[in-house]
C-alpha cells in the first residue's frame, strides 16, 4: 500500500507541473499575439490546459479572448471566423455558468434556460465580469451579419449581460461596455442612432488612448450614418497615432490601425 500511495503521487505532480508550463507558455506567447503564429501557439497551449482544468475561470476567458483575436484579425474565411467568435462565445458562457459564484443563483430561478438566464445574470458577482463580456462581445459579433430576427432574438440576452458588466465595471477592456452598446444600436432595427453616437462619444471620452473606441465609432455608427468624411478623418487620424505613445497598449492598438485600414481600403464600397 505504501509504494502504491508514493506511485499515485508520483504520477500526478509532474501532470500539475505540465499544465503550470502550458499556462505559462501560453500566456508569453498571447503576450506577442500580433503575430499570427504566435497566436496560434498560444491558443494550442491555452487550449490544452483548459482541457485539463475546465473549470478554470481565468483560463477559460482567456481562451475566448485568444478566439475573438484570431477571428477579427487572422482568420480570412468568413465560415471559420465566425464559428471561431461562436466558440469563443460559448467558452466564456460555459466558464461564467460553471463559476462557483453563480451556480447557486442560477439553480434557485425556475424556468427554462433562457428565463434563469435572465434572471440571474443581474445578480451576478464582479468577478464574473470578464467572463460575462467576452461572452457578450464575441456572441455579438458572430450575430453582426446573421438575419434581423436572430439579432432581435438575441438582443435581450445581450443587454442584460453587458448591463451587468456596465453596472459592475464600467471602465472594464477601456470602457469596453460602451463601445458595445454604441456597436450593438448601430446594428439593432428600431433603436435611435443618437444613442450609439452617445455610448461611443463615452468611450471615447473616458479612454481615448484605446483606439478600437474610434474605429468602432467609424465603422458602426458613422458608417450607418452615411458620414464619410468623419468617417475617413477618425480612421485616419487613428492609422497616423504613434504607437510608443501608449506602450501598454501596443498589441491592441497595433490591431486597430490594421482594422482602421482594412475600414479605408473598402470605403468606397462601404458608402455606396
Amino acid at each position: 500500500m505504501f509504494f502504491s500511495c508514493v506511485d499515485t503521487k508520483i504520477k500526478l505532480k509532474p501532470n500539475e507541473k505540465n499544465v503550470d508550463f502550458l499556462i505559462e507558455k501560453g500566456k508569453v506567447l498571447w503576450e506577442q499575439r500580433t503575430n499570427k503564429g504566435a497566436l496560434k501557439k498560444a491558443e494550442h497551449f491555452i487550449s490544452r490546459a483548459s482541457e485539463e482544468r475546465p473549470r478554470d475561470f481565468e483560463l477559460s476567458v482567456l481562451l475566448s479572448r485568444i478566439k475573438h483575436t484570431n477571428a477579427n484579425y487572422f482568420e480570412k474565411d468568413p465560415f471559420i471566423k465566425k464559428q471561431a467568435l461562436l466558440e469563443g462565445a460559448r467558452i466564456a458562457k460555459l466558464a461564467v455558468l460553471k463559476h462557483t459564484k453563480f451556480e447557486s443563483l442560477f439553480e434557485d430561478v425556475i424556468g427554462d434556460t433562457s428565463f434563469k438566464l435572465i434572471s440571474s445574470i443581474p445578480n451576478a458577482p464582479k468577478e464574473l465580469v470578464p467572463g460575462l463580456f467576452w461572452w457578450a462581445v464575441n456572441k455579438a459579433q458572430y450575430l453582426n451579419d446573421q438575419p434581423v430576427l436572430e439579432r432581435l432574438n438575441q438582443r435581450e440576452l445581450l443587454e442584460v449581460i453587458m448591463h451587468r458588466v456596465l453596472s459592475l465595471d464600467p471602465g472594464f477592456n477601456y470602457s469596453g461596455p460602451y463601445r458595445f452598446f454604441g456597436s450593438l444600436y448601430s446594428k439593432i432595427p428600431g433603436v435611435e442612432l443618437s444613442q450609439a453616437q452617445t455610448y461611443f462619444e463615452q468611450a471615447i471620452k473616458l479612454n481615448p488612448e484605446y483606439l478600437l473606441n474610434s474605429v468602432f465609432m467609424a465603422e458602426y455608427y458613422l458608417q450607418k450614418k452615411g458620414d464619410r468624411e468623419q468617417f475617413n478623418r477618425i480612421l485616419n487620424n487613428v492609422i497616423n497615432t504613434d504607437l510608443n505613445q501608449y506602450p501598454t497598449l501596443m498589441n491592441e492598438n497595433y490591431f486597430s490601425k490594421v482594422h482602421a485600414q482594412a475600414l479605408l481600403n473598402k470605403e468606397s464600397s462601404l458608402f455606396e
